[in-house]
């Protein structure tokens, strides 16, 4: 079975109510939080950064750890 990749965007609706600046950690808290799948969650721990500005840093930083 193939692996669906999900993309940045999609990402995004499960960090609705983010407030930035924020830390990875504080990514992947809110995440789970708005019950995001274990695929978010994962792609959340594999960015490189850990410092993110706003929601289009964060979009950036997914695509680049592809």
């Amino acid at each position: 079975m193939a692996r669906v990749k999900t993309a940045p965007i999609q990402v995004q609706k499960y960090l609705k109510g983010m407030d930035y600046p924020a830390a990875k950690k504080d990514l992947i808290d809110k995440a789970k939080e708005n019950k995001a799948p274990e695929e978010v969650i994962t792609m959340l721990e594999q960015i490189k950064s850990n410092k993110f500005n706003d929601p289009a840093e964060v979009s950036k930083a997914l695509g680049d750890s592809e």
